[in-house]
């Protein structure tokens, strides 16, 4: 088994010919798929790769979906904790942040998810109905 890194994942989804780089890498990226018998994707590596495709290359949420089902599909491919990628990419799908919405998964069996800097994930997890509740503390800002 293999593990692969944030860029042979972006390189084998993206297609960005203006990039010397990715031209050379991407046929490399795709053997390592359809030639290796079993790949493993960390759960990290899928956290970046979300930041990736969004920041880079301009990614909108389902299309990050898209991929990371296509990904999950994959025969060959084993994604650390997918059960987790799965449940998040759903609420992603609903509106959170992929990372903000692995970070509550994770979080599901505490009492509350305090932040300072996200009172859009609050909001949002209170009107998805999301226990335990996403909360800004008293004064945090």
């Amino acid at each position: 088994m293999i593990a692969l890194d944030t860029n042979i994942l972006a390189r084998f989804y993206v297609d960005d010919p203006s990039d010397p780089e990715a031209v050379k890498q991407r046929p490399l990226a795709q053997r390592l798929f359809t030639e290796s018998a079993q790949i493993f994707v960390p759960l990290t590596v899928m956290l970046e790769l979300e930041w990736v495709l969004r920041a880079f290359y301009g990614f909108a949420a389902k299309d990050f979906v898209r991929v990371v089902r296509h990904l999950l599909g994959l025969p060959n491919v084993k994604v650390e904790e997918w059960s987790r990628i799965s449940d998040a990419l759903a609420c992603h799908s609903d509106g959170l942040d992929f990372a903000d919405a692995l970070h509550w998964l994770a979080s599901k069996h505490c009492t509350g998810f305090m932040t300072f800097d996200d009172r859009r994930f609050a909001r949002r997890a209170a009107s998805l109905g999301l226990v335990p509740a996403v909360a800004v503390p008293r004064g945090g800002r």
